[in-house]
């Protein structure tokens, strides 16, 4: 019987996908902080676009963290996956 020494392509570890979340809420924040998703003074969606802008900010932070994001979600599951109790 052969045994894999590597998950196949495209499997992730549960670790894998806590990082990636981490760094999707890392980055709403971020995104926050940058203004993205509030209204305009022209233009403006109204009311429901500041009801709804958060939901617009976690689309964007968890499309950019499954891209590759900032790299932050890599350097916590290099940390967490070399800890005895990780």
């Amino acid at each position: 019987m052969k045994i894999a020494a590597t998950p196949p392509p495209g499997h992730t570890s549960p670790l894998q996908k806590a990082a990636i979340q981490l760094e999707a809420a890392f980055l709403a924040e971020l995104l926050k902080s940058a203004g993205v998703g509030e209204s305009r003074d022209s233009f403006g969606g109204g009311i429901g676009e500041d009801q709804f802008a958060s939901f617009l900010r976690q689309q964007h932070a968890g499309s950019l963290a499954q891209a590759g994001g900032i790299g932050l979600a890599e350097s916590i599951f290099n940390a967490l996956k070399e800890r005895p109790d990780g």
